[in-house]
């Protein structure tokens, strides 16, 4: 197996891929609409929520934890979720950087001339 060679990227480009990677299933965008919507959140509740398993729910709990998207708060036998408001404005920042870069020209970019 190849390795992914992370460091011949800048850390920008690191930092999208995670976000991208950690966006990049329906059900964690689904938990991210809710824990935005709630500001916070149990995880039992997220179950309830979802048409997902327990465990199906906590990995991807896990993966946006990870990304820095959200943060979990230990009370008891349960861990309260919520947005990491500084990583998720950083997030916003990059992924926007990214998208906004793109200024369309005048011209049509895939025209069979150029190939």
């Amino acid at each position: 197996m190849g390795t992914a060679k992370l460091d011949e990227f800048t850390l920008e480009d690191n930092r999208i891929a995670r976000y991208a990677k950690a966006l990049g299933h329906p059900a964690r965008v689904a938990i991210l609409r809710l824990l935005v919507g709630k500001n916070a959140c149990v995880c039992g509740d997220i179950v309830n929520e979802l048409p997902l398993s327990q465990s199906t729910v906590s990995q991807h709990l896990k993966e946006l934890k990870e990304a820095g998207l959200i943060q979990g708060d230990v009370d008891g036998t349960r861990v309260c979720y919520c947005i990491d408001a500084k990583r998720w404005n950083e997030a916003k920042a990059s992924l926007s950087g990214l998208m906004d870069s793109y200024v369309p020209q005048d011209s049509t970019c895939c025209d069979t001339s150029c190939c």
